[in-house]
């Protein structure tokens, strides 16, 4: 009995103390009334999310940039006040009163003319009907016709007029010049026409006529057609059918063959080269009315050169296409981008060597122009190896002036007429137009 007692009366007498250690070790854990709170919150944000409330940044205030000359003039105000002055200087008072208020008017009139920024950010963000204006017109079809591709197209045709064994006839010229350049508007326009949801994602071209919207659908097929359908007949008719078919047929196969293989498979960059050869070829035909060994020649060495030169171009624009969603070489087939122009910088050599050998320059041809023909093919080698952003932008501007540079030298190779005449080496229609030019 007194052990019970004892453990009793020991028993009530330390009930405080361990009262006492458990509010302690309530307070160490933090278990208040705050971290139930805290807990009822996540629990709300983690199982009943549409209760959840997402903190906006304070937005800044926009600071007008006219406060700083608000400032100033208040400032002018305050230090140009006006201090009671005697009656002698009454006519300097009034002088300076009038400049005063000359500021105040001026300083009233720019606070009146200034445009909030909000307002113009609004105004700019709204959407606005272009209108077309009848000035602008001639820059935009311009544009919609891709007149430097144009111009290169009419030079190369030119090129491969010039180069034919006949005698120089300007009017023929003239009219094979003209329908060619119609004819490459023409398929520009179409071209554009078709890729405008594509040009609108890549930045080389998002600011095309029809992207902007500056110019109707409608508007740049009107313009294809008044382009197209006159280049042709031109061709055919003031010329002769067979550059009218080459014309008709190039246009087709730049518009319904390359521009849908363009999204398909790498093949549009050999289809394309092909567009490219014919104008000179078309130069060739209009001055001789046959298809001969020395028009295929110089269809070759223009489909030889556009490798290197489109390829070097497409390498730099690699984001551009894959946003656009164009399948090139340099964006799927980056190892035989790089080859494809290096074969074709040295098929060039190949090709020039070729030239005299079917009776259409000199033996000077490919010795002159070996040089340039190397240089392009050292830089060729460069873009295969490096495969930087600057080798291929080197050999893209070589290859823009190399193409005229190459075909001076031929021009400047050629065989006269005279010497052709003398072998016995004319077509049949070559050869009367030459005995016709002779007669007196």
């Amino acid at each position: 009995g007194l052990f019970v007692w004892r453990l009793r009366n020991t028993g009530v007498r330390q009930i405080p103390y361990r009262f006492v250690h458990l509010y302690h070790i309530a307070n160490d854990r933090l278990i208040t009334f705050q971290y139930f709170n805290f807990l009822k919150r996540m629990y709300v944000t983690q199982y009943n999310k549409d209760l959840s409330q997402r903190a906006k940044p304070k937005s800044d205030s926009i600071v007008s940039p006219f406060h700083e000359l608000q400032q100033l003039d208040h400032e002018k105000k305050v230090v140009h006040k006006i201090s009671p002055v005697s009656p002698v200087h009454q006519l300097w008072s009034e002088t300076s009163n009038g400049n005063e208020l000359r500021e105040v008017k001026s300083a009233t009139e720019i606070e009146d003319s200034v445009v909030p920024v909000g307002a113009e950010s609004k105004e700019d963000g709204q959407w606005k009907e272009m209108k077309l204006r009848l000035d602008d017109l001639p820059g935009i079809l311009a544009r919609l016709s891709k007149i430097k591709l144009t111009a290169l197209v009419v030079s190369t045709a030119s090129a491969g007029f010039a180069m034919a064994p006949v005698p120089f006839e300007l009017t023929c010229f003239l009219l094979a010049s003209l329908g060619t350049g119609l004819a490459s508007c023409a398929a520009n326009s179409i071209n554009q026409f078709f890729e405008v949801p594509f040009d609108s994602n890549m930045n080389r071209t998002k600011n095309r006529p029809l992207v902007r919207g500056q110019i109707s659908p409608l508007l740049a097929v009107c313009f294809a057609a008044a382009c197209g359908v006159p280049g042709i007949a031109l061709l055919t008719l003031g010329v002769n059918p067979l550059t009218g078919a080459l014309g008709a047929f190039n246009i087709f196969l730049y518009t319904c063959c390359y521009t849908p293989l363009k999204r398909m498979s790498i093949a549009n960059t050999w289809v394309g080269a092909v567009v490219g050869a014919i104008p000179p070829i078309m130069g060739w035909t209009a001055a001789t009315g046959s298809l001969d060994a020395g028009a295929l020649l110089l269809g070759g060495i223009l489909y030889s050169w556009q490798f290197p030169h489109f390829n070097a171009l497409s390498w730099g624009l690699r984001e551009d296409y894959s946003r656009g969603g164009y399948c090139m070489m340099s964006v799927t087939h980056p190892g035989l981008c790089r080859r494809v122009a290096l074969r074709h910088c040295l098929a060039l050599i190949g090709l020039s060597t070729v030239a005299p050998v079917l009776d259409i320059t000199t033996w000077t041809f490919p010795v002159i122009s070996l040089p340039i023909n190397l240089y392009i093919s050292y830089l060729g080698f460069r873009f295969y190896r490096d495969a930087d952003r600057s080798s291929s932008r080197k050999l893209f501007f070589c290859s823009l002036w190399h193409l005229p540079m190459l075909l001076l030298v031929m021009f400047t190779c050629k065989k006269s007429v005279l010497e052709k005449e003398d072998k016995g080496d004319l077509p049949g229609r070559s050869r009367e137009r030459a005995m016709e030019i002779r007669l007196p």
